[in-house]
């Protein structure tokens, strides 16, 4: 059986979290991913019959039962990952409807999944909905976007327009918007349940005054989502204050729709 360690989708978790954290999107313990792997490359490097040991998940998510999923724990930090990954990181097989999860590696130190566990997997079941290709789940703090949280409206149209006239790429790159959540407890069901019904409209969705989750394939189009989102929000940020002089007008948009075979959300555009 081969080494976890070398399997790419543990070099590309250690890379990316690594990545995140000289971002400066996710200090301290701040900030999840959870990785949604097939059977098949999960047994090139497990035994997938020896269990460690059971953590209850405090939700039910039947869709997901039997699915593995490469999550990052909770109180860990970013920037050890790439160190210790068999302590900050854990791959679990969801069992009894969701309700259980049965732990395969990692956690070493005793821990368990990361406090929004609940969030993801609930964010997981609306995106394979509509798109079985989306096998990522990404929350951080990146620090424009939050910024832009506490100065701009809330309006997820309005929010959206805001982003897509800040770069040329943005509406290219998320054509299906930005959602918009107002401030909710974190760590809790309640919070899981309205990302996920935002997920079915757009792979990204900020938490106002806390930070973005962001779905996509895998790590590398997730990591990008979100780069570029928070791109548009520090040009925001840097130019909120000042008279705008110039802007990306709807015209602008349309013809980039044609130049690369994008659609913008109905309703967004003129």
């Amino acid at each position: 059986m081969k080494d976890i360690l070398t399997a790419p989708f543990m070099i590309e978790m250690i890379r990316t979290t690594t990545n995140m954290y000289n971002h400066g999107w996710d200090e301290r313990n701040g900030g999840n991913i959870s990785l949604l792997l097939n059977e098949a490359e999960v047994r090139e490097y497990l035994d997938t019959d020896r269990v460690l040991r059971t953590i209850p998940t405090g939700f039910k998510a039947p869709e997901l039962d039997g699915k593995y999923f490469l999550v990052t724990g909770t109180g860990k930090y970013f920037k050890n990952v790439q160190y210790a990954p068999d302590v900050n990181l854990g791959l679990v097989r969801l069992t009894d409807g969701g309700g259980n999860a049965e732990l395969l590696w990692g956690y070493s130190d005793g821990g368990k999944f990361t406090s929004e566990f609940p969030a993801h997997m609930m964010s997981h079941v609306a995106r394979l909905k509509v798109d079985p290709e989306n096998h990522v789940v990404m929350h951080c703090h990146p620090a424009n976007l939050l910024a832009m949280t506490y100065i701009h409206t809330l309006d997820e149209r309005e929010f959206t327009r805001t982003l897509w006239q800040m770069c040329t790429e943005c509406i290219v790159v998320f054509p299906d918007g930005v959602n918009v959540l107002p401030w909710m407890l974190c760590g809790t069901n309640e919070i899981g349940e309205a990302t996920a019904e935002k997920m079915l409209t757009a792979r990204l969705v900020v938490w106002s005054l806390h930070g973005i989750y962001g779905a996509g394939k895998d790590l590398d189009e997730t990591f990008g989502l979100i780069e570029t989102a928070e791109k548009a929000a520090e040009i925001y940020m840097k130019i909120a204050h000042l008279p705008r002089v110039n802007t990306i007008t709807d015209d602008m948009m349309h013809q980039l729709e044609a130049r690369f075979g994008v659609k913008g959300r109905e309703g967004y555009l003129s």
